[in-house]
């Protein structure tokens, strides 16, 4: 937990300094966002479908069915739009960056960086954390929203 925290708190601190080329957090914009696009609205569809059949089945045993539309809604903006797209993203992006880093410091790709005097922080992580802290809202706002239409067309 301590190496997290330290591993966070100088992402940040590189950030702030000296974020890195606009063009290389694009790309991860791009490859975090663009690219997990089809695993969101799978997982959206099919939980906001299974929120409208179950939340319905059980909003028509006290003859609540018109709340079916706002009890969805709540359900994905609240609880589970963030936390199934960021458990997807997770799985897809996040364990494509985990191997690539890994082949670097296997490569020692990571030790030339700091041979040649360059900060790795800057060059492999910065761009990534940028690229997260701007896909990773506009997915989860997608999910939202591609829940509710699943759920509104199985209600």
């Amino acid at each position: 937990m301590g190496r997290m925290l330290i591993f966070i708190l100088y992402s940040l601190y590189i950030i702030v300094r000296d974020p890195g080329k606009p063009i290389h957090i694009f790309k991860q914009v791009h490859f975090i966002g663009a690219k997990s696009l089809f695993v969101i609205f799978l997982t959206a569809a099919f939980t906001g479908m299974v929120l409208g059949l179950q939340g319905y089945y059980t909003l028509a045993k006290f003859g609540s069915e018109g709340l079916l539309g706002s009890a969805v809604a709540l359900s994905l903006i609240r609880e589970l739009g963030p936390v199934l797209s960021a458990l997807m993203v997770t799985g897809r992006a996040g364990s494509a960056i985990t191997a690539e880093i890994g082949i670097k410091k296997i490569t020692e790709q990571i030790d030339a960086l700091k041979t040649m005097a360059l900060e790795p922080f800057k060059y492999l992580v910065s761009p990534k954390v940028l690229g997260a802290l701007v896909a990773l809202p506009l997915l989860c706002a997608i999910f939202d929203v591609v829940g509710i239409y699943g759920g509104y067309l199985v209600g």
